[in-house]
Parts: C-alpha cells; sequence; structure tokens
C-alpha cells in the first residue's frame, strides 16, 4: 500500500501510455470541417455588418447609389 501511496504522491513519475482509437482521427477531421464551415457560415450572414465595420474602421466613405446605376 505504501507504494501506491509514494507513487501518488511523486505525481505518477514514469511512462505515460493512451490509447486512440482510429475513429478519433475521423472524429477530430470531423470537428475541423464543422468548424470552418461554420466559420463561413457566420462570415456570409454576416458579411454586411463585417463590411460596414471595417469601412467604419478605414474611413471609406460610404455611396448613397447602392445599384451601380450613374446618377
Amino acid at each position: 500500500m505504501s507504494g501506491l501511496l509514494s507513487h501518488f504522491l511523486a505525481g505518477g513519475i514514469g511512462a505515460r501510455l493512451a490509447y486512440l482509437d482510429p475513429g478519433s482521427g475521423s472524429y477530430l477531421i470531423q470537428i475541423l470541417i464543422a468548424a470552418a464551415l461554420g466559420g463561413a457560415f457566420a462570415i456570409r450572414a454576416f458579411w454586411k455588418q463585417i463590411a460596414g465595420f471595417f469601412a467604419k474602421l478605414f474611413g471609406v466613405k460610404k455611396d448613397d447609389n447602392q445599384d451601380g446605376q450613374p446618377k
């Protein structure tokens, strides 16, 4: 029992072994793809606010004529 206690108090010094299931890699890839697609959707959904923020930040003047037709 004292061996187990000393091992616990020493922080478990020694080799650490872990098992990674083959499905763990595909799960990680799935998470990365979902995060990228979610980020792309958020950018697309809020593009006007993002563009307006940077236009205001860099002092770009906004035209009243948004349809591209000459006045």
